[in-house]
């Protein structure tokens, strides 16, 4: 018996703006991603949550435990 894997839940904060790169400045997806995301399987999604990760790590949002910023 197989069991179905639940959707990748949707990393939307509610903070819908773009940035000059038309990137949302609350979830840290692309205009193409978010437009995409219902019609997205699991693997693509959880490709594109690494990708909203690496984004918000070089935009500075979030920083890596043991990392101190550069000032």
């Amino acid at each position: 018996m197989s069991t179905i894997e639940r959707p990748v839940p949707s990393p939307c904060v509610n903070i819908c703006a773009l940035d000059e790169d038309d990137i949302c400045t609350g979830c840290q997806r692309t205009v193409e991603e978010i437009t995409r995301w219902s019609r997205m399987d699991n693997a693509e999604r959880r490709k594109v949550l690494g990708l909203c990760h690496e984004r918000a790590k070089s935009s500075g949002l979030i920083w890596m435990l043991g990392k101190t910023p550069d000032l």
